[in-house]
């Protein structure tokens, strides 16, 4: 099962060509995760927060414009004892074409002792249902 968002790319989100800037890409991605995290138990509480990033990463695959709609769509492609993988596809919300492609790799992390701890059984079940089965579609 996927998570999605819109996007609706704003002026500001593009360069001098008319193109959506590359740091507005990683933009889209974070805030399809945070909210992915949200719907998950991972994110309502700021000062309980547990996640963190290990690595982000986006390939552009084609152009986004000013003013089109976008469609996020998020899974999990990877679950291990305390870190997961998340990767994302950023598609042109009525072309359907593949406008760019991300992942994140994030840690499950306790901020007291400053060291990553293992995913508690809900989480880690609550994450099972987005675990992409098949051959992934994110594999270059």
């Amino acid at each position: 099962m996927a998570h999605e968002i819109p996007i609706k790319v704003r002026f500001s989100e593009t360069d001098a060509l008319g193109h959506i800037s590359n740091i507005s890409y990683f933009i889209y991605l974070e805030e399809a995760r945070t909210d992915f995290f949200a719907e998950l138990g991972f994110g309502h509480d700021i000062n309980n927060w547990k996640i963190i990033l290990a690595s982000a990463s986006c390939d552009f695959i084609s152009q986004g414009h000013y003013n089109q709609r976008l469609m996020v769509r998020t899974e999990v492609s990877k679950i291990g004892n305390s870190s997961f993988q998340v990767v994302h596809e950023i598609k042109g919300q009525k072309s359907g074409e593949l406008i760019a492609k991300g992942q994140a790799s994030a840690v499950h992390f306790d901020f007291k002792t400053q060291k990553s701890e293992a995913l508690p059984e809900a989480n880690r079940e609550h994450l099972e249902k987005h675990l992409i089965r098949e051959a992934s579609h994110y594999e270059n």
